[in-house]
């Protein structure tokens, strides 16, 4: 992990719609001190596609998200596709609830917006991983298969209502029957970590994780084989990762994907910088 000082110069603000409607007070808190401390452009755009249109004008400002992990995904994924994220450092507020600022908490962000925006100011940058899947989308910290038929944060996995699946998940643990230590389903599922193979469909997983969080340019991989205890997980460390099989979802951060047959997720060490309290 390597920290520089934060670069002086103007900023642009973009206040997240979602932080803004919850959170308006530490919204104006943020906005004052970084207003106080340094050139800002504020902007309160309305939706995504503003947000995006906002990013993209920044010029030669340094860009500053206040919002929650979401937020932070969506910033980062647009400087990767438009291949702007070597052109200086992205720097955090987080404004949401607790429960969607765990990636931001993991990265060292305070939670708190006065010291969030303080670091913005007098803060040093920190080179940070990331993953990129073969549909250009990005994972900062993790990303998770869970169970089959669990529910993501939102209750929901998929465009379903509430009803429809837990009609479904009641018919794959009936159809499953019971599960071992590990609950859950068991997935069919290939994961090939650096083309070694970690498991493959004639041998149900419950679940598998990826997290940029290994260091030394390799993205750890954790796969825990269906009805195994705690112990049993098979771990590896590797640049790729790919799984494939039946359809599978997936957590990435703070956004459900899915379902998808394949993905292939590839670590880029040291690909963005984020600016961190000193």
């Amino acid at each position: 992990m390597s920290h520089a000082g934060a670069p002086v110069g103007g900023l642009l603000v973009l206040v997240d719609p979602v932080a803004r409607r919850l959170d308006g007070e530490s919204v104006r808190i943020a906005k004052d001190v970084l207003s106080a401390g340094a050139t800002a452009k504020i902007c309160l755009p309305d939706s995504q596609e503003e947000f995006a249109r906002a990013l993209a004008r920044r010029g030669h400002r340094r860009p500053v998200v206040v919002g929650d992990d979401r937020a932070l995904v969506r910033a980062v994924g647009l400087l990767h596709r438009e291949r702007g994220l070597g052109e200086g450092a992205l720097s955090l507020v987080p404004v949401g609830p607790v429960g969607s600022l765990g990636l931001a908490r993991s990265l060292g962000v305070p939670l708190s917006a006065v010291a969030a925006a303080r670091a913005v100011l007098d803060g040093a940058v920190r080179r940070c991983d990331l993953l990129v899947d073969d549909s250009d989308g990005v994972v900062l910290g993790a990303l998770r298969i869970p169970p089959a038929g669990a529910a993501g944060p939102s209750g929901r996995p998929g465009r379903p209502g509430p009803s429809v699946w837990s009609a479904y998940r009641s018919l794959v643990r009936t159809l499953a029957g019971p599960a071992g230590p590990g609950g859950g389903a068991g997935h069919r599922l290939r994961v090939e970590a650096d083309g070694v193979l970690l498991a493959d469909v004639d041998q149900p997983v419950q679940d598998v994780s990826v997290s940029t969080r290994d260091g030394g340019g390799l993205a750890e991989v954790v796969v825990r084989p269906a009805g195994a205890g705690p112990g049993a997980a098979v771990r590896a460390g590797a640049q790729t990762v790919t799984v494939s099989g039946a359809d599978f979802r997936y957590r990435a951060d703070a956004v459900v994907t899915g379902p998808v047959r394949r993905r292939t997720w590839t670590l880029r060490p040291g690909a963005w910088t984020l600016t961190l309290p000193r």
